[in-house]
């Protein structure tokens, strides 16, 4: 059975019990629900794969409690170091080299020589990286390819039976993944947009980062052409839905379900798997979601919608 833990002293101490026997944890964070192993054990990382059904070509993101943290698992440039200042605690991940000599099962890493950290700000996850000690490997805590969780009910939803506990803290306030960030030859490059905005890194650097290719190899979490979908087919751009299809609206196009009535964006993206839950739970079979412009948090909203879309 599945443990749901309450986010007080007890639960978090009863969570990191779980985590330092080998066990597993759902785990809150500020962008979706995690799912926590001790990054450090192989049959912790091995149990997070099979769990979600993840290919094992996919690496994992470690979370850390702090950048002193952080720097002993990876090699820091000062670029990432200037991006770490900034952001961290919160909604961002750097792929980094791994330094010699760091605890981190090959796993993680999926055989690459990069390691993808991030220091979360939820108060919860950073309540129990404090009790564990040690660095958490955490994908989101759902099955492998399906909607992120951004409540601790999509967890149970989805894994429970297959983990040791949920640590409830409440719903995700951003509600999409983290930004990932790597580095060529000092320059950044997005591996994959989130909750950080390019024009937000843009801030920091200097200049704004460059972007992965299409065609280039996976080497961050995330990549996979066919990720985040509801069970249901997706229709994208649709002002109108066709018979037989849900209606998810945005702005000025209403819906039977409505990530921004106002057009927020910052709005759109924590509602956007909260949604995509709901239409599972309803059977939708055919979606159809509004134009969501391709600006600031659009582009990582817009990143999750076509993913959903691809063909599976």
């Amino acid at each position: 059975m599945t443990e749901l833990l309450m986010p007080d002293a007890d639960g978090v101490a009863r969570a990191a019990l779980l985590l330092g026997a080998g066990g597993l944890v759902g785990m809150p964070t500020e962008t979706v629900y995690g799912l926590a192993g001790d990054a450090a054990d192989d049959r912790a990382v091995a149990a997070i794969y099979a769990a979600k059904g993840r290919p094992s070509f996919n690496p994992l993101i470690v979370h850390v409690p702090d950048l002193a943290a952080a720097e002993q698992l990876v090699v820091m440039s000062g670029a990432a170091r200037a991006l770490a200042t900034a952001f961290w605690p919160g909604p961002l991940t750097m792929v980094l080299p791994l330094k010699a000599g760091s605890p981190v099962s090959p796993l993680v890493t999926a055989g690459l020589t990069t390691l993808a950290v991030r220091v979360p700000a939820h108060p919860v996850a950073r309540a129990l990286l404090a009790a564990f000690g040690g660095g958490l490997a955490a994908p989101s805590a759902n099955p492998s390819g399906r909607v992120s969780p951004t409540a601790a009910a999509h967890v149970m939803a989805g894994l429970s039976g297959r983990i040791g506990a949920v640590l409830d803290g409440g719903d995700c306030t951003v509600g999409v993944e983290s930004t990932i960030v790597g580095f060529r030859e000092e320059r950044a490059v997005i591996l994959r947009d989130g909750g950080v905005t390019a024009e937000a890194l843009a801030g920091v650097l200097g200049a704004v980062p460059e972007r992965r290719g299409e065609n280039d190899q996976i080497d961050a979490p995330g990549q996979l052409v066919s990720h985040y979908a509801p069970k249901g087919r997706v229709r994208l751009e649709a002002t109108a839905p066709e018979p037989g299809e849900v209606m998810v609206g945005f702005g000025a196009v209403g819906g039977d379900l409505t990530l921004s009535a106002s057009g927020d964006l910052a709005e759109a993206a924590a509602n956007l798997f909260r949604h995509f839950h709901a239409l599972d739970a309803m059977g939708a079979d055919r979606i159809a979601v509004a134009p969501v412009p391709e600006e600031g948090l659009g582009v990582a909203i817009n990143d999750r919608l076509r993913r959903a879309a691809a063909p599976r």
